[in-house]
């Protein structure tokens, strides 16, 4: 049996910012960051989300059709909340508990990739508790000056190497990272 793997995908400023990307990344989109992004959602079988990734999520793709709208519309999604009372959008559930308990057991069941896109408290907090397998980062060539960081001033420090790189025409980076242990 494959173990599953948690697989993160973020979009990120050159000076290391990942909130609002919907005001900052679409002049910079190609077909080759866009068939990047579809390959990390389609090696998976299950999307985590943050609340308010979730929110954003369902309010775009539940009324969309196509090869990725169907994928996401049709796939398990398990959104990390302790504040949403209720989900909207098919084949969603509300994960109020131990995200870090629950998804260490979610991992060693049969299954393809768990997918987080977005959800950077819970990109944090698995990256910390050391179950994030791969990280992959979108970096945009614009520098933003303020916003939310991926990694905090204060964090812990966390082995990666580097899988894999590529330069998309519009200067998007894709950096491919595979996640060591944490100290």
């Amino acid at each position: 049996m494959t173990k599953r793997k948690i697989v993160a995908g973020l979009f990120i400023s050159a000076d290391g910012m990942v909130g609002a990307p919907e005001q900052w990344t679409f002049e910079h989109m190609t077909d080759e960051a866009g068939a990047t992004i579809e390959k990390l959602i389609t090696d998976a079988d299950v999307m985590l989300l943050g609340r308010k990734t979730y929110e954003e999520f369902a309010g775009y793709w539940v009324t969309k059709t196509g090869p990725m709208a169907d994928t996401l519309n049709g796939m398990r999604k398990l959104v990390a909340s302790r504040t949403l009372g209720a989900t909207e959008w098919n084949n969603s559930e509300i994960l109020d508990g131990d995200l870090v308990a629950y998804l260490t057991e979610l991992k060693n069941t049969p299954g393809r990739n768990i997918n987080i896109s977005g959800s950077i408290s819970v990109v944090r907090t698995l990256l910390t508790a050391g179950l994030l397998n791969d990280l992959h980062l979108m970096v945009f060539p614009v520098v933003l000056g303020n916003g939310t960081r991926l990694f905090p001033d204060e964090g812990k420090h966390v082995d990666m190497s580097l899988a894999g790189s590529r330069t998309f025409d519009s200067g998007v980076v894709h950096l491919h990272y595979l996640i060591g242990g944490v100290r």
